[in-house]
């Protein structure tokens, strides 16, 4: 897993001075968020999710010494946020993120705390995890991160009620997508909903079309730093396809002013406006949150249309493989640390996370599908996951952080007319790969 979630990433002026001032309260001016507090600081991303974190927090409260406190960031741009604290008194002990590219700038740094110690004592801090999954955090041949929340492959979501009236099935191939989009037109509904506003959500039409026409390999050349790979014919080729699905109206006028973050894209999709949503499987939790009774009756989701003559799996997923937990060296407590992280393969954290539609990667999960809040829907998940080829980690959090403004950035860009393929592929060409 992209914890995505991925998950959403702006804070509001007035959320991050109240972040700001919540997590100087907790340090002393010359260490993590620890400080002389007593107490080990988790930070996470506010979502639907932080009810489970909440319980396992206050499940380690009750026999630990040394008491963790929760700590939150709503909204997006949480990997901005959290750089601007990271090295700073109000750093966390423990922190979440997406592996891959998100914590590359921090080993280099030398800020994180490698885990192989942790996993020397205690072996099940990594043998009770998926392999290809627990190695998204490893970096230089150390682990840095241990798997939380659950895998988040990015699905295709729809409203069945709004497919139903319009007489469109949930599409197999992109020619069946773009026939949709036509009907669902004519019905006077959006037949797409887009958080452009947020741009993020935008980057996933292009994660997955990129690796149906291509596959893989193109991402991964291009991440090693071969510019050519942007300027390839399997590129254009996939870009000149985006722009069809948007010159048809896919997603309607005013995307750009839309946002996930605030509900406004979900909501579109709950209230019948809209008749698909492309976004990561926490969506599930999203909806139950926020619309219970429509996600429990008319909440449909299903794989990424194939493409004709692609070169890409259909099995491939795109997403992100998991989010981890990493930890600050400077923690006052390393100790309590590692007996926090051991809950992350509980039993209790399985079925806590399962229960609102999230799919953990422990290796004891598969046992516990049954009692999840959807079995149908893990089992979907869990299947889609375990089958795929190749699992490609969303772009943003593959690249380095300096790189998630640029990409985002070009994706708005093209969608909106401001970058035609060239300009776009040049922006891509551009990135940092260090």
């Amino acid at each position: 897993m992209k914890t995505r979630v991925r998950l959403p990433r702006l804070l509001a002026c007035g959320a991050a001075v109240a972040l700001a001032l919540s997590l100087t309260a907790c340090g002393n001016g010359d260490g993590g968020g620890s400080s002389g507090d007593g107490k080990i600081h988790v930070l996470v991303y506010g979502d639907a999710s932080n009810k489970v974190e909440k319980q396992i927090v206050d499940k380690f409260n009750k026999t630990s010494d040394v008491k963790a406190v929760l700590d939150t960031i709503p909204g997006a741009d949480y990997q901005q946020k959290l750089q601007t604290i990271i090295n700073t008194p109000q750093a966390p002990d423990v922190f979440f993120n997406w592996g891959g590219g998100s914590i590359q700038p921090f080993v280099k740094a030398d800020l994180l705390m490698p885990l192989d110690d942790f996993i020397e004592k205690d072996p099940g801090l990594k043998a009770n995890f998926l392999p290809s999954v627990f190695n998204s955090a490893v970096v230089d041949g150390k682990s840095y991160g241990v798997p939380m929340r659950g895998t988040q492959p990015i699905l295709l979501f729809h409203n069945k009620q709004v497919l139903d009236k319009a007489g469109v099935k949930p599409p197999k191939t992109w020619d069946e997508l773009l026939d949709a989009v036509r009907k669902l037109k004519d019905e006077g509904v959006t037949p797409i909903s887009l958080g452009g506003g947020d741009r993020w959500p935008t980057l996933m039409w292009f994660e997955y079309l990129y690796d149906r026409v291509a596959g893989p390999e193109l991402f991964e050349k291009a991440l090693k730093g071969d510019k050519d790979a942007w300027a390839s014919a399997d590129s254009k080729k996939a870009l000149s396809m985006l722009k069809e699905l948007v010159d048809a109206g896919a997603f309607g006028k005013n995307y750009d002013s839309v946002k996930y973050t605030n509900g406004s894209s979900p909501a579109l999709l709950a209230s019948g406006k809209a008749g698909f949503e492309l976004m990561g499987s926490w969506y599930y939790a999203q909806q139950q949150e926020d619309a219970k009774e429509f996600a429990e009756t008319d909440l449909g989701y299903t794989t990424f249309p194939t493409v004709q003559g692609g070169k890409g799996d259909p099995a491939n997923v795109v997403g992100n493989t998991n989010n981890f937990y990493s930890v600050l060296k400077k923690t006052k407590h390393p100790e309590a640390v590692a007996e926090f992280l051991k809950l992350m393969y509980s039993d209790e954290f399985v079925k806590a996370q399962m229960a609102i539609g999230n799919l953990p990667t422990t290796t004891n999960t598969r046992k516990f599908l049954d009692t999840a809040a959807d079995p149908e829907y893990s089992r979907f998940q869990y299947d889609l996951v375990a089958k795929a080829p190749s699992f490609q980690l969303s772009w943003d959090q593959a690249y380095p952080p300096s790189a998630i403004t640029p990409i985002q950035q070009a994706v708005q860009q093209f969608f909106n007319g401001q970058l035609d393929a060239d300009g776009f592929i040049k922006a891509m060409q551009a990135l940092p790969t260090e």
